[in-house]
């Protein structure tokens, strides 16, 4: 084999493990610059339509992320709204949970011969033997709070630098791919961007189709704070399967704890598999 073949082999797996490692450790700002390049995509065709009719770029892209802004406060407002509703009748729920598993022992204790004292110590020696996982999943949790702080707060400045500096990433693109295709180049980035942005348009109209009719059905149903767990439900749903499944349990345990009927838990089950249903066939 020639010896100038060797490093041409070479560079190809170095070059991979260089930008494997460069995405690794760099993944702190990588990611919210990933987020705030595709809402950028989404937010072009807005600030375009403002600067078509005689908005500076700056102000088109002003009015544009306080648009987004007063939506998702508005929305994180209604969802806090409810929060807080919520925690204010958590201790009547948690004595309601308490008389419901004070029953739940003597009904073992009366039909498995298991006695209350042993449910008990099994359930503290449990606890005490999974004490280090839960402690890490706090860990787990703060740290990934802290992370979307940090991903909150860079991802907007990254979102108004792509919007203003979008021409320069466009000439760099001509550069690169030569100005021979600079005509198709244009028209491959302005299709992907607007088709992007309809994309995430209509998917955020589905999402909140699906969270009002969870919400209506949970509350013809009599379930407390159904808007509340109607759009924590709809949302959740962007994780497939797993996300529809541990957000119901939420609704399906306050209906166990606040009902008398085994059919209100029933009746929860129903409304969240007929919008499912209505959702994947007719809304998407």
């Amino acid at each position: 084999m020639p010896e100038s073949y060797t490093p041409s082999i070479l560079k190809y797996p170095l070059l991979i493990l260089t930008v494997s490692l460069l995405l690794y450790f760099g993944a702190q700002l990588f990611i919210p610059m990933l987020f705030g390049l595709l809402i950028a995509f989404v937010m072009y065709p807005m600030c375009l339509w403002f600067e078509q009719h005689h908005c500076s770029k700056y102000l088109a892209i002003t009015i544009c992320l306080m648009t987004l802004m007063v939506l998702s406060s508005g929305l994180l407002a209604l969802l806090g709204w409810q929060l807080q509703n919520f925690s204010s009748q958590l201790p009547e729920i948690i004595q309601k949970l308490n008389i419901e598993t004070i029953q739940l022992k003597k009904w073992l204790q009366l039909n498995t011969g298991v006695s209350i004292s042993w449910q008990e110590d099994w359930m503290r020696n449990l606890v005490s033997a999974n004490s280090d996982k839960i402690t890490d999943l706090l860990n787990n949790a703060f740290s990934a709070t802290a992370n979307a702080l940090f991903l909150l707060f860079l991802t907007p400045i990254y979102t108004v630098l792509f919007l203003y500096h979008r021409s320069t990433f466009v000439k760099f693109l001509i550069i690169l791919t030569g100005y021979q295709h600079e005509v198709k180049l244009r028209n491959i980035l302005q299709q992907a961007v607007l088709t992007y942005a309809g994309f995430i348009k209509g998917m955020i109209a589905v999402y909140l189709i699906v969270g009002i009719l969870n919400s209506i059905g949970l509350s013809l149903l009599g379930i407390e704070h159904a808007l509340l767990f109607g759009m924590l439900t709809a949302f959740m749903t962007i994780i497939p399967y797993v996300g529809i499944i541990l957000s119901s349990l939420l609704p399906i345990g306050m209906a166990l704890i606040t009902k008398d009927s085994i059919w209100y838990p029933v009746g929860v089950i129903v409304v969240f598999t007929l919008v499912q249903y209505l959702e994947g066939n007719i809304i998407f």
